[in-house]
């Protein structure tokens, strides 16, 4: 990242009233939670996590994939917020209208300071009911399950309760595909930060606002699709860069 870059970015941060923050994994890396490329660890070795996250497979050992994703949700509950997470909530606190859509699961967003995230893909700590689909209550904090672990039954209609997440296969939830549009269509800058733009649709969001006509400036150590559309691309990790970009924007903020 070079200090001509920040000085750009930081510009059009300063400038921008309504801008979009949009997340992806790499950011949640930063703080210890693996992303779907990493290697699994443990029993979890041998299964494919691309396999574990479908209906099918939900269908044919619901105990499987719910005792893998249970892990996962232990694990997010061990990581912490990194710098990266509390400077977009310094940047949503000094500008109110700022709306930050993200394809992560887990709880970083909300436990570093920000409000109101838009869930594309929807999140570990919201599970519903596998039949009637009504929200159900998150399972009481025990230990790390170790392997299979039978979901708990629907309160209302007893059929097994499954991940809040957006599995492969299935349709992005209604609601937040239109408010991540609607939020990228009428933003004056989108900042992307920790996303491969390789999942689609999610990865259609920058490209929606830079359509649009609105600057996007990009965090992330590796180049990516979104390079070519990018006003600015700032090359590091989002823990290292936002808080910088940041105190650029506005030198009497503090982030991170």
């Amino acid at each position: 990242m070079s200090a001509g870059d920040l000085a750009a970015a930081a510009r059009l941060l300063a400038a921008a009233t309504r801008p979009v923050v949009f997340t992806g994994a790499g950011m949640s890396a930063e703080s210890g939670v693996p992303t779907f490329r990493d290697a699994q660890v443990g029993l979890w070795q041998r299964f494919d996590p691309a396999q574990l996250a479908t209906p099918a497979a939900f269908h044919a050992d619901p105990a499987l994939v719910w005792g893998w994703y249970e892990g996962r949700r232990h694990g997010v509950r061990r990581a912490a917020p990194n710098p990266g997470h509390r400077a977009v909530a310094a940047i949503q606190a000094r500008l109110p209208d700022t709306v930050v859509v993200t394809q992560n699961v887990d709880d970083l967003h909300e436990r570093g300071g920000a409000v109101a995230p838009v869930r594309l893909h929807g999140s570990l700590f919201a599970p519903r009911c596998s039949g009637c689909a009504r929200p159900a209550p998150l399972p009481d904090a025990a230990g790390e399950p170790a392997g299979p672990l039978d979901p708990p039954a629907c309160a209302h209609c007893a059929a097994p309760v499954r991940p809040g997440v957006v599995w492969f296969g299935e349709a992005l939830p209604e609601a937040a595909l239109a408010a991540a549009v609607e939020a990228a269509s009428r933003c004056d800058l989108l900042l992307t930060v920790g996303t491969s733009a390789l999942v689609h649709p999610a990865a259609e969001i920058p490209l929606v606002a830079a359509r649009l006509g609105a600057p996007v400036v990009q965090v992330n150590p590796v180049p990516t699709p979104l390079d070519a559309v990018c006003a600015v691309n700032l090359r590091g990790p989002a823990g290292e860069v936002l808080p910088a970009l940041v105190r650029a924007a506005w030198p009497d903020a503090s982030a991170g």
